[in-house]
């Protein structure tokens, strides 16, 4: 099963470096590695706030907002 892998990857993701990437560009750059992973069907969701449910695979506009992960 790739779905460990993928999250284990996107959670580098999320390291404080890249805390300050625009979160649009930084979902596109998530979505690219989800999907080069051969994983077929996911969502993301930008949150600012707690995530209802889902994974939280980065961090983007300063810490303020999450980018949130749910497969299939």
């Amino acid at each position: 099963m790739k779905i460990p892998f993928v999250l284990a990857l996107l959670m580098l993701v999320s390291s404080p470096a890249l805390a300050r990437k625009d979160c649009n560009e930084l979902k596109s750059e998530i979505e690219a590695k989800i999907r080069a992973n051969g994983v077929k069907t996911f969502s993301q969701e930008i949150v600012s706030g707690e995530p209802k449910g889902g994974k939280v695979v980065g961090s983007c506009d300063g810490g303020t907002k999450k980018i949130v992960y749910k497969a299939g």
